[in-house]
């Protein structure tokens, strides 16, 4: 499968988003759309906007669906990654979290398909940018082996430290997340030592897990997000391996030399 041609289901059913959900369901064992729908606006669906048949035609004049096509096609042969369906939809414009932290953009990945949730106001580099932070996701999760449910902390963190290293690679630091630069190293070196370290085999489906990663009630804003990155670039300055080379790599592994 490929990107599929969601622009045509918005502009039929934009202000309907759980009748789109409809046609995710094969998708998603035994869930129904609006249960769908729920889980995607927790990361970045639209909620319906007066003015959303604009939004899509927006997306469709900036070549939305083209470029993550041209992408997912490149991206597959050089990270030697599954083909799966990759859905798009518009982002949520009322979201501050999403606009402080990810320029209202966001993605969610599984091992089977990807999610794109995208602004009309993303640049063609930044679209780039998000997808290749998704589908290192995609990858990852098809070539480590270790079933996402049996993920702890370490393994999350470095799931997204690979993912934005990737970019960083790809792109330039120019086309970094912004949480990227909201720790100096000695602070980011802190935190590990002190935080994420003692915490690092916390359960997926913990709570803690969840605050951590993104820095929630008293912990540092993003701090897993952050803590990722710096492990997983401090192992690819020492080792002069590319993000590619770690797709597979352990958790530990990445993490030894600290």
């Amino acid at each position: 499968m490929s990107v599929i041609r969601t622009d045509e289901w918005l502009l039929d059913s934009y202000h309907e988003p759980i009748e789109i959900c409809e046609k995710l369901k094969v998708h998603f064992k035994d869930a129904l759309a609006s249960e769908i729908y729920e889980y995607l606006t927790l990361h970045g669906m639209y909620h319906p906007l007066r003015n959303g048949n604009e939004v899509v035609k927006k997306l469709q004049n900036n070549k939305v669906w083209e470029i993550v096509e041209g992408e997912k096609l490149r991206l597959q042969e050089v990270w030697e990654g599954p083909n799966i369906p990759i859905f798009i939809f518009p982002s949520d414009k009322n979201n501050r979290k999403l606009k402080q932290d990810f320029n209202g953009k966001s993605g969610l990945s599984f091992k089977d398909k990807l999610f794109l949730f995208i602004s009309e106001d993303n640049t063609e580099k930044e679209i780039k940018a998000l997808f290749t932070h998704e589908y290192n996701h995609v990858c990852r999760l098809s070539k480590f082996q270790k079933n996402e449910e049996d993920y702890v902390l370490l393994d999350t963190i470095i799931l997204e430290g690979l993912a934005e290293n990737a970019v960083r690679e790809r792109m330039g630091e120019e086309f970094l997340a912004t949480w990227t630069s909201y720790y100096s190293n000695e602070e980011l070196k802190k935190m590990w030592k002190n935080i994420v370290f003692p915490n690092k085999n916390i359960q997926i489906n913990d709570l803690k897990h969840q605050n951590i990663l993104y820095g929630l009630r008293f912990y540092p804003k993003m701090l897993g997000y952050c803590v990722g990155y710096y492990l997983v670039k401090n192992y690819l300055d020492s080792s002069n391996k590319t993000s590619k080379d770690l797709l597979n790599i352990n958790t530990d592994t990445i993490t030894q030399i600290m």
